[in-house]
C-alpha cells in the first residue's frame, strides 16, 4: 500500500508541480558554438535584427537535446555540419540580456561546411582570425573566445 501511495504522490507531483515550475521559474536554455577551422579562425554570425557579431547558436526547443539544438542551429546559421563530438566549454547565465536564460557554449573543431546563404535571421556568417575580430563583436563572444583561446578565467555570466 505504501508503494502505491508513493507512486501516486510522484505522479501528482510530476503532473502538478512541473508545469507550475515551468510557468513560475521561466528558465530558458540556449546553445552557442565556438567553431574553429583548421587554420584557427572562428565562425561568427551577424543577425539581421540585432547589432554585433557573435557565436552561432539559438534556443533549445522542447523535446530537443542540447546537442541536437546545437547541430540544427550551426547548420541553419552557417552551413556547418558537425562531424565530431562538440566539447562543452561551460553553461552561463545570460541574465543581462534575457532574464532567466542560460547558454551552453560548445567548442567544435570537426565539421564540414555546406553551401550557405544569408537568411531572414542571419545577415552574414564568416570566419575570422581571433586576433582580427570585428570591432562590434559582442562582449559575451569576446569573453568566451578569451577563455577558450587564451585560457582566461571562466566567468559564470554570458
Amino acid at each position: 500500500m505504501a508503494m502505491v501511495r508513493q507512486a501516486l504522490y510522484r505522479s501528482l507531483a510530476r503532473g502538478l508541480l512541473q508545469p507550475w515550475f515551468r510557468l513560475s521559474r521561466g528558465l530558458t536554455l540556449g546553445v552557442r558554438a565556438a567553431i574553429f577551422a583548421s587554420d584557427g579562425e572562428v565562425l561568427l554570425v551577424r543577425h539581421t535584427y540585432a547589432p554585433g557579431w557573435l557565436l552561432p547558436g539559438g534556443g533549445v526547443e522542447r523535446g530537443e537535446t542540447v546537442i541536437d539544438a546545437l547541430a540544427r542551429e550551426v547548420r541553419e546559421e552557417g552551413g556547418i555540419v558537425v562531424s565530431g563530438t562538440p566539447i562543452l566549454h561551460g553553461i552561463f547565465a545570460n541574465e543581462e540580456n534575457f532574464p532567466g536564460d542560460h547558454v551552453a557554449c560548445f567548442i567544435i573543431r570537426a565539421f564540414t561546411r555546406e553551401p550557405w546563404s544569408p537568411s531572414v535571421e542571419i545577415a552574414e556568417a564568416k570566419f575570422f582570425a581571433p586576433s582580427a575580430l570585428p570591432a562590434d563583436t559582442t562582449e559575451g563572444t569576446r569573453r568566451r573566445l578569451s577563455e577558450i583561446i587564451a585560457g582566461a578565467p571562466i566567468t559564470p555570466h554570458w
